[in-house]
């Protein structure tokens, strides 16, 4: 089937790759708590992989195997304590583990070692440190409720939705020129004012989180969504590609379609668990 969509012109590819991904997120978050588990363990796990493969383009070294390995059991980890299935002590371990890196590259004969141990920490703290805290949204009031989930998924679509629409037909002032000539700041204040509309609108029909959470979590993707884009724009541009893989046809890869999520995910986490 992948095949198939290849050959079709880019926007066909991204229109049904589009619909087809938010069918499965919004069938897998829905349906339970181990569908959610599962849906995003697999990104976990094909994020990291990816940001390592993307990087290795500059000649860095990560050390695959054991930042893929991390990062898996720190997403499984952080389910099991939300689930209160282990103690959220053993989350200590991490630390000591993290730093074994450290002693493994010491037996490893490639150049840039400390690069090296740099970016397999920054490959576990980009994906699976965000994907991991957003079990701590779906179980908020202490058992799984995909609406904190769902409703971060929609506004981000929002934002996007609306910063394209508003930017494609009044776009003029560069937002970010430098790492993104194709974003304005009128397409950024469109995003951010569809953003709350769905925000607003949906406080009627989730009721998980209050009014002004939600608009609150609107404000936090308009802002923080953009800057994750930024973000992995700028790593790209960095390392000389184009995109950062080529899984999701018509959109690249997994890191282009959730640099928004992975970045405004810390952010929600630190404003609910707040206010």
């Amino acid at each position: 089937m992948s095949n198939k969509i290849s050959t079709l012109s880019n926007l066909s590819q991204r229109i049904i790759v589009g619909v087809l991904g938010a069918a499965v997120f919004v069938g897998s978050i829905i349906f339970g708590e181990w569908t959610y588990f599962l849906l995003f363990l697999g990104l976990t796990l094909l994020g990291i992989a990816e940001f390592y493969k993307l990087v290795q383009v500059q000649g860095i070294m990560p050390h695959r195997g054991v930042g893929i390995t991390l990062g898996i059991l720190f997403f499984i980890s952080m389910f099991l304590v939300e689930k209160e299935l282990m103690p959220e002590e053993l989350l200590y371990l991490s630390v000591p583990v993290l730093f074994l890196i450290f002693i493994l590259e010491l037996y490893r004969k490639q150049p840039h070692p400390f690069t090296n141990i740099a970016f397999t920490f920054l490959g576990v703290a980009y994906v699976a440190g965000p994907f991991g805290l957003l079990h701590t949204l779906g179980y908020l009031n202490g058992e799984y409720s995909w609406q904190p989930i769902l409703g971060l998924m929609l506004l981000i679509w929002a934002s996007d939705t609306g910063a394209y629409i508003f930017g494609k037909n009044f776009g003029k002032h560069k937002l970010f020129e430098r790492i993104s000539p194709g974003k304005t700041w009128e397409g950024w204040a469109g995003g951010t004012l569809l953003a709350v509309i769905v925000g607003y609108a949906m406080s009627f029909f989730f009721s998980d989180l209050e009014l002004y959470q939600w608009v609150g979590v609107a404000i936090i993707v308009a802002v923080f969504g953009v800057l994750g884009d930024l973000t992995e724009s700028l790593l790209k541009r960095s390392l000389g590609v184009k995109d950062s893989g080529t899984l999701l046809p018509g959109h690249g890869g997994l890191l282009d379609r959730f640099d928004s999520l992975l970045m405004a995910i810390p952010f929600v986490v630190a404003f609910l668990k707040i206010f």
